[in-house]
């Protein structure tokens, strides 16, 4: 791969002065690192466009599913997970792999406000998923009223609206050919304050959801340490900890995942605004970059599949197919799998004995 010799000023800083984008300086993986990177990017995009649009058809072919605040925030995840999974594979493999020799300022602009827009959108939706958690712990009594349908429609309809337009700013005139200004290391005709703004903004997001479900972590174990203080063992008391010490688990991973697919992208984001990007880190960013795909593809199996309601239908489904085809008379398995309680039902211990969540609480979704 060539080294880039274009667009530098005296002082080392890259700029823009035309239409057409400076491959050299930014398409800095061999053959080897292509062929890895199409295949994970394959493979994982495949993977999340198939469990999130099985999410999304399990949540609005069942219309007592769909009503349902926490399972509109869910489908608003899965959504934006498969369109990640779509417009991330398409722009990125098109770019760094195809080298993107047909691509302008305005098509790759576009693109990246696409990539922006629909990762942005799924930690939004998981925020939007944790604060639902987090007010069910708070004001279990009260959250029917305060977390409806309603609400849930316009804090989507306005997360989405506004991640869109913080993601079209670039192309809209926020960006190093228009303002003659330093351009990103990481990015083609991206300002670099427009990329401190942006990675602030998702910083705020990651930081908002790690402190939301770490409330709900803190409340589980402190919950874990009133019944062995308060209570003799037995078998309620027993079963109500380990129930308590499976959701710290969940969360635990929760978060871990969260961590691991977008902290090491976002810390050379940062970097890149402050200092200078080597070849080598320019193609740890582009591997790190993918972590935000594999975190689209788990999230099914960590917020949706644990869901109780969503794993009844799936049952439903995949036995409608066993007799349709004839394999089994029935299946004796089903009512059996996954009895697991709602995490719902599992937060609403926390809040005491003084109030009690309507029988139809524990329908909402199970998974945080």
């Amino acid at each position: 791969m060539e080294q880039c010799k274009v667009n530098i000023t005296a002082a080392g800083v890259l700029r823009c002065h035309s239409n057409v984008v400076p491959m050299e300086c930014y398409l800095v993986l061999n053959n080897t690192a292509q062929t890895l990177i199409a295949t994970l990017c394959c493979t994982a995009g495949t993977l999340c466009v198939l469990e999130n649009a099985l999410v999304l058809y399990l949540i609005f072919s069942s219309p007592k599913i769909r009503r349902k605040p926490s399972y509109l925030f869910l489908g608003s995840l899965a959504l934006a997970d498969t369109l990640a999974s779509f417009i991330f594979v398409w722009s990125f493999l098109q770019f760094h792999v195809f080298s993107g020799a047909d691509s302008s300022k305005v098509v790759f602009l576009l693109k990246l406000g696409g990539v922006n827009t629909t990762f942005t959108a799924s930690l939004g939706s998981l925020l939007l998923m944790a604060f639902d958690r987090y007010i069910c712990i708070l004001k279990p009594s009260t959250y029917k009223v305060l977390v409806t349908s309603k609400r849930a429609l316009v804090a989507l309809v306005v997360l989405w609206l506004s991640i869109a337009l913080i993601a079209s700013l670039p192309l809209f005139g926020w960006n190093c050919c228009r303002l003659n200004s330093p351009c990103s290391e990481l990015f083609p005709f991206v300002d670099n304050s427009y990329l401190l703004s942006w990675a602030s903004f998702v910083a705020v997001l990651l930081a908002s959801i790690i402190y939301a479900y770490g409330h709900v972590l803190w409340k589980a174990r402190q919950h874990v340490a009133y019944m062995e203080k308060h209570h003799r063992p037995n078998g309620q008391t027993n079963t109500k900890m380990r129930l308590d010490i499976k959701l710290a688990k969940t969360l635990a991973i929760v978060l871990l995942v969260l961590i691991t697919c977008w902290t090491p992208g976002m810390a050379l984001v940062t970097y890149s605004i402050f200092f200078k990007m080597d070849t080598y880190l320019k193609k740890v960013f582009a591997f790190c970059s993918t972590l935000c795909l594999v975190n689209s593809m788990v999230n099914p199996a960590i917020y949706a599949l644990r869901s109780r309601e969503l794993s009844s239908a799936l049952r439903k489904i995949c036995t409608s197919f066993k007799r349709k085809a004839d394999i089994s008379e029935s299946n004796p398995e089903a009512e059996s799998t996954q009895r697991t309680l709602p995490l719902e039902n599992i937060s609403d211990r926390f809040v005491g004995n003084s109030t009690k969540i309507q029988a139809s609480e524990g329908d909402n979704m199970e998974a945080l």
